[in-house]
């Protein structure tokens, strides 16, 4: 099952734009005046598919072979075996070999870190009130909270999500190598026997052990398309633009 992550402020501003930009196209088309109607189009037609590539489009997906990132323009897949590092600045940056990738979302804010630390020191005073009067309050939080407090103390959404992606990573990485190594083990415990009419060249009494090639550590590097979807968005961006210099 794949696992999508992105900004949900940035999804919900460009749903409800979709919205907006959905009601005053109906408007336009109803009540047409002529340019000034094509130009209000125009106008709505490009912040539409602006809002579209920047805020909607982009995503972080896990799929059962690797991790597929949807920026603007571009969507880039890594298999897991092929990630060598993640680390997170502002942004997720991915790296697989000689190249890397710059994730759109989601990013950190200086805020959403700053913010972050004080839940970090939160968490180390296990929520708990001060003392009043004779009595020590009880505390805010209850085992399960202060448990999911603490695994959160010090992260950004985009630190949680990088660290998702380096387990996912690592345990693909573990797989493959426990599949060579059942390999190599099954490869050295079967003996080879030769068949009628060929001459044996192993000396007698010795069986001929198979050998096993290393599998090659990565199933492929960081593959780089242009995304369909927005490259369309800005065709019909380009088309509302030649309709209102013609009109």
């Amino acid at each position: 099952m794949n696992q999508v992550f992105r900004s949900k402020t940035a999804l919900v501003v460009g749903w409800i734009w979709m919205v907006f930009a959905a009601y005053n196209a109906v408007d336009l088309t109803v009540r047409y005046s002529g340019p000034a109607s094509m130009v209000a189009a125009v106008v709505l037609g490009v912040l539409t598919v602006l809002v579209f590539i920047s805020c909607l489009r982009p995503a972080i997906i896990m799929t059962e072979e690797g991790v597929l990132v949807r920026n603007p323009l571009r969507n880039v897949f890594v298999p897991w075996t092929g990630v060598d590092e993640i680390t997170v600045s502002h942004v997720i940056t991915i790296t697989s070999g000689d190249d890397r990738v710059r994730c759109w979302t989601p990013q950190t804010t200086a805020r959403e870190r700053a913010m972050a630390v004080r839940r970090g020191k939160s968490a180390t005073t296990g929520g708990t009130g001060g003392i009043g009067g004779r009595f020590r309050t009880e505390p805010v939080r209850s085992k399960g909270e202060q448990a999911a407090a603490e695994m959160l103390a010090g992260k950004t959404h985009a630190d949680w999500v990088a660290e998702q992606l380096e387990e996912r990573a690592e345990a693909a990485k573990r797989s493959v190598a426990a599949t060579f190594m059942g390999a190599s083990s099954a490869a050295v415990k079967e003996p080879v026997t030769a068949t009628a009419g060929e001459p044996a060249s192993e000396t007698a009494g010795e069986p001929v052990t198979a050998t096993v090639k290393e599998p090659a550590t990565r199933t492929g590097l960081m593959k780089v398309t242009w995304s369909p979807s927005a490259m369309a968005a800005l065709l019909a961006t380009a088309i509302l633009l030649v309709a209102a210099f013609i009109v």
